[in-house]
């Protein structure tokens, strides 16, 4: 079985404990029991654990970079992934570091985003963070049309700013998948997941779209600008 995000790997290990699973990505697999540790995971489940919080202190960072004058920043969150204490001290512990105020919205479905938006704006964010979730991801075209009905900046993940969204710090995704065909080819030739190390990801990439930050009024900063592993015009 091959799975994307926490909420997908959980239903799949509580299904079964004697096919194999191969988890594309996840966040914190040792936390959330999906396996018991990373050098040695036990168990029928194996492939990529996500650090968020980590990811999450460099998107606010970016953001930070992006708009220094920004205070009031709002993360909405989907309630049903286990993962999103560890995803939550990540982003607080950086936004208090930054001076950012935080203010959570939740969503639980695609046809919450336009709410969630609007009582974003309503509040006066100064701009929204968006954490690695699956249910998020599989919606990333209708997240990036709720962003510019709202005129809100957004930092989310991989695919936004491709959608029409401002811009995205996260994993390679395209790479993960690639590492999960590696898994499900060595488990295919008789490895077990109880021995294969879970691995973690190496490679980020930061896109930026210029034309939507000048829809928004808004001047990326020469040095982000050079970092960024694309800059869509």
């Amino acid at each position: 079985m091959l799975t994307h995000g926490t909420p997908g790997s959980l239903a799949a290990k509580q299904a079964t404990t004697r096919i194999p699973i191969v988890m594309a990505s996840t966040a914190d697999a040792v936390g959330t029991g999906l396996v018991t540790s990373l050098a040695r995971p036990g168990g029928n489940v194996n492939g990529h654990s996500l650090f968020l919080p980590q990811i999450s202190a460099k998107k606010i960072e970016i953001l930070r970079e992006s708009l220094p004058r920004a205070r009031l920043l709002a993360m909405p969150l989907n309630p049903a992934n286990p993962a999103n204490a560890q995803a939550i001290q990540g982003v607080e512990e950086g936004a208090r570091t930054v001076g950012f105020e935080l203010f959570r919205v939740e969503v639980r479905a695609p046809d919450e985003f336009d709410t969630a938006f609007a009582s974003i704006a309503k509040r006066g964010c100064d701009a929204v963070f968006l954490y690695d979730d699956a249910m998020l991801y599989a919606h990333v075209q209708d997240l990036a049309q709720a962003a510019a009905r709202y005129r809100v900046p957004a930092i989310v993940f991989s695919g936004f700013p491709e959608a029409g969204g401002l811009m995205s710090f996260s994993v390679s995704y395209l790479d993960l998948w690639r590492r999960a065909a590696v898994f499900v080819d060595k488990i295919l030739k008789g490895a077990k997941p109880a021995d294969l190390p879970v691995e973690q990801p190496t490679r980020f990439e930061l896109v930026i779209n210029r034309k939507t930050a000048r829809a928004l009024g808004l001047t990326i900063p020469p040095s982000l600008l050079m970092r960024a592993d694309q800059v869509i015009e």
